[in-house]
């Protein structure tokens, strides 16, 4: 009887391990998001295609272009160093979204070296306070977007 226990306690054990291992070395591995900036994006070569991440850094002034009829959102954004990339976005903006801000975007580096942005967020100050009694809204508003830069 003690015998039949631990052959069943085995097979359960090696089961468990068995699908703890897969998900390490399997499961968890592909659906992996990496977050760079896009100097760190640009240095992986072909490594950097088609692959998913997040990359994160700031609007180059100048660059945005957005046309609001066709949902169609291009601008550059680069990191901490000189290089810049192309994000492309099928989406309207984020409200507070605006040049020589702080943005992620998640999505993948194409062959033609755009990235195709799913996703654009802008990164802002947690510091957050509703307007006071008699305050306009407005004000408000241009006061966050006034303490990025």
């Amino acid at each position: 009887m003690k015998s039949r226990k631990g052959i069943g306690l085995g097979v359960a054990l090696v089961l468990v391990l068995g699908a703890f291992g897969y998900m390490v070395y399997g499961g968890i591995g592909e659906n992996l998001v990496y977050f760079l900036e896009p100097p760190e994006l640009l240095a992986r070569g072909e490594a950097a295609y088609d692959t998913p991440v997040r990359l994160g850094g700031m609007v180059v002034p100048g660059s945005v272009v957005w046309d609001a009829e066709s949902i169609n959102l291009t601008f550059r954004m680069k990191g901490t160093g000189t290089e810049t990339i192309e994000v492309h976005s099928s989406k309207a903006p984020p409200q507070m979204f605006r040049e020589n801000m702080g943005v992620i975007v998640e999505g993948r580096l194409t062959r033609s070296g755009v990235f195709e942005a799913s996703n654009v967020m802008v990164k802002h100050s947690n510091e957050y306070s509703p307007p006071a009694p008699g305050e306009d809204p407005h004000t408000k508003y241009r006061t966050l977007v006034q303490d990025q830069t």
